[in-house]
């Protein structure tokens, strides 16, 4: 599915493929699929509405809201010793908001798949434990070693999650609801819940990767959770975030409805991080804003991009991108699982 903005003003927009191959059903420009992690981008608007209204600070120490990460490790290497322990340091960088949405809090589990603290980590990992809420699972990531000091470099992982808890703790509310509340109905994004949460599943797109012989399977979807977190887990369509992806091309206002401040997006789309994000995954050029990824060197980047370009993508092969030099705004899905057999590059989740 793609549809394409220029200058504020959906242009083109098209579909082509099976939605489900085994019923014979088209994918349709107006399907509704799985967004995976371009869940983060909802998640960082809704904690920066937040911090307008000054209930948030992005210089406000984590703990104060989730205690249990007033004392967090370090680890001194990302190998674990002979009985599977790791030598940890107290961390002497109280770990900040703006660390979560900068991605660089040092927390896990990172893209390396071969370390052996990544591989701890997602062992750990939020969705990997078999109860509790999205406060109850983050809370046991306090206990893991950090990969490093935070402020030190961009790590994918679960830094969202842990803001999407303190958002519940600051509003008192749980996610999809403030979610919904501050950013989907007011932008009038009624296709976009909680996978969970949708109101009929048969809406949604079957999810396909590919087996040993190269051919589409059905895939059962991996984070359809009963839990809610800030990292992943929406359903939407491409209308849907089109109005998400304009309103902050339009500096945070679409439609008469304003969501943030000029200033609130433009401090979202600076480079906060300036370079090495994705850099595990061999791609060059691209630094972090607070949410979102920016393009920092256009020369080295892998695609077709602009100095100042933002974009976050989803593990089932969704991307938007969000070009305010050239005008350009732009929402692409698939639902191709990458496997071992897909053929694909690396997809964020």
């Amino acid at each position: 599915i793609v549809m394409i903005a220029r200058d504020g003003v959906p242009i083109y927009s098209n579909a082509a493929g099976w939605k489900d191959i085994a019923s014979e059903e088209p994918m349709t420009v107006d399907t509704h699929v799985r967004i995976a992690s371009m869940t983060k981008p909802v998640t960082a608007v809704t904690a920066m509405t937040l911090v307008e209204e000054g209930r948030l600070g992005l210089d406000d120490l984590v703990s104060d809201y989730l205690p249990e990460f007033s004392n967090l490790q370090v680890a001194e290497d990302h190998v674990a010793a002979a009985d599977g322990s790791y030598v940890t340091r107290r961390s002497t960088t109280p770990l900040k908001i703006r660390h979560l949405l900068m991605f660089a809090s040092g927390i896990g589990p990172g893209m390396n798949e071969e370390a052996e603290l990544v591989q701890y980590w997602d062992e750990k990992g939020i969705y990997r434990q078999a109860t509790g809420d999205l406060r109850a699972r983050v809370a046991q990531l306090a206990d893991l070693p950090l990969f490093e000091e935070p402020g030190e470099r961009w790590r994918y992982g679960f830094s969202v999650d842990v803001l999407a808890a303190v958002v519940e703790v600051v509003s008192g509310q749980k996610i999809a609801d403030i979610m919904r509340e501050r950013v989907l109905d007011p932008l009038g994004m009624n296709d976009t819940r909680y996978a969970a949460l949708t109101r009929d599943k048969e809406h949604l797109a079957t999810v396909y990767s590919q087996d040993e012989e190269r051919e589409l399977v059905a895939v059962p979807p991996q984070y359809d959770t009963d839990w809610h977190g800030g990292g992943g887990g929406l359903a939407s369509t491409a209308a849907d975030y089109m109005r998400f992806a304009l309103m902050l091309f339009n500096g945070g206002e679409y439609r008469g409805t304003r969501i943030l401040q000029q200033a609130t997006v433009d401090q979202m789309t600076s480079l906060h991080v300036p370079d090495g994000v994705l850099a595990d995954t061999g791609i060059e050029g691209l630094g972090w804003g607070l949410g979102l990824a920016v393009v920092a060197d256009e020369e080295r980047t892998i695609t077709p991009d602009r100095n100042g370009d933002f974009w976050w993508s989803g593990y089932y092969g969704t991307t938007f991108v969000v070009s305010p030099e050239t005008g350009l705004v732009a929402v692409i899905y698939t639902q191709n699982e990458p496997g071992e057999f897909s053929g694909l590059p690396y997809q964020v989740y």
